[in-house]
C-alpha cells in the first residue's frame, strides 16, 4: 500500500461532472499517406468518415483513391498542404492526404465511467492504463493483446503516450481501428477517475511483494503499466492502492512492458474462465 495517497481519495472523491462534448480525436484515427489510405478503404470493415486532400496533390495513386472513395460514397474535402500536414500531425509523411477512420470502441473515459456497471462488465474484464508508455510498438502490441484478451479498455493518455498512427496501428496489426481506447489527459487523472468510480488500482513492479497470481481481484479493477525504462510516475504511483509483481526465475528481473501487458491480460482471462467453470459446477 502507498503511504502518499491523496485527500480524498476513496469514498471521498469529487462527483464526476458531465462528461463534455467529444472531440473528434476521440471518435476517429486519422490515417495519412497514400497507401496507408488506400488500404483503410479497401478494408470494408472499416468506416471512413471523410479524406482530406491537399489541392496541389497530384499522381501516386491519388486518381484510384478517389475512384475508391466515390464507389464507397466517402466525403472528400480539400485543403491546403500545411492542414493536410496539421491535421496529420506528421509533417513529412502525409504525402497530401489523411483519412478518418471511425474508431467504434474509442471513448473518452469519463464517458465509459458514466456508462452503467454492467455496460462496462459486459464490454470486458479490467482496464489497463498506459503511464508513459511511449514506445508506438509497444502500444500497438498492448492493444492488441488487450483486444485479444476481452480487456474492457486501454486508457491511453494525450500526454506521455503517442497518437494511434501508422507505427501503432503496424505494431497491433490493424486492431487498434477496434480496440477499447479511453482517452484522458493524463495518466493520473485517469486513475484518480476511476478510483472516484470505485475501481480498485494495481501497480506492476518487480520489487512489490504481492504476487499477481495470488492476488483477490475484485470485479471493478484497473491496472497501470509504467513507462519502459522509468516504470510508474509518481504522479499516477500516488493513486495506485496496491503493487503487484509478475514472478521472475533465472534472475530475469522484469519483462517488456508490451509482454507484461500479455501475462496480466491472460491471467485475467484465466481467473474469468475458472469463476465461470466454478458456477457451472455449482449449477450441476
Amino acid at each position: 500500500m502507498n503511504g502518499s495517497r491523496p485527500t480524498g481519495h476513496r469514498g471521498t472523491a469529487r462527483t464526476p461532472e458531465p462528461a463534455p462534448a467529444r472531440s473528434p480525436k476521440d471518435t476517429f484515427i486519422t490515417v495519412y499517406g497514400r497507401m496507408p489510405v488506400l488500404e483503410v478503404l479497401q478494408d470494408r470493415e472499416l468506416r471512413v468518415d471523410k479524406l482530406v486532400v491537399a489541392d496541389n496533390a497530384r499522381g501516386d495513386n491519388l486518381d484510384r483513391i478517389l475512384r475508391l472513395a466515390a464507389r464507397r460514397e466517402v466525403p472528400v474535402r480539400s485543403a491546403t498542404a500545411h492542414r493536410v500536414k496539421v491535421l496529420a500531425g506528421n509533417g513529412k509523411h502525409d504525402q497530401g492526404i489523411i483519412a478518418d477512420v471511425v474508431a467504434p470502441r474509442m471513448a473518452p473515459l469519463a464517458e465509459f465511467l458514466d456508462r452503467p456497471a454492467r455496460e462496462r462488465a459486459a464490454q470486458g474484464r479490467g482496464v489497463l492504463v498506459l503511464d508513459g508508455v511511449n514506445n508506438p510498438s509497444n502500444v500497438g502490441m498492448i492493444l492488441r493483446t488487450a483486444t485479444a484478451a476481452g480487456v474492457a479498455g486501454v486508457v491511453l493518455p494525450r500526454v506521455g503516450s503517442p497518437g494511434v498512427d501508422p507505427l501503432v496501428i503496424k505494431a497491433s496489426a490493424g486492431v487498434a481501428f477496434h480496440a477499447p481506447i479511453l482517452r484522458c489527459r493524463t495518466a493520473a487523472e485517469a486513475l484518480e477517475a476511476l478510483s472516484g468510480a470505485g475501481y480498485r488500482t494495481y501497480g506492476l513492479s518487480g520489487a512489490a511483494r504481492g504476487s499477481l497470481y495470488t492476488e483477490r481481484l475484485p470485479d471493478d479493477v484497473a491496472f497501470v503499466l509504467g513507462n519502459e525504462t522509468e516504470g510508474i510516475s509518481p504522479e499516477a504511483d500516488r493513486w495506485v492502492d496496491r503493487s503487484l509483481r509478475i514472478p521472475m526465475a533465472g534472475g530475469v528481473e522484469s519483462l517488456n512492458v508490451s509482454s507484461a501487458a500479455a501475462v496480466l491480460c491472460f491471467d485475467l482471462v484465466r481467473r474469468a474462465e475458472e469463476r465461470e467453470a466454478a458456477a457451472g459446477g455449482r449449477r450441476r
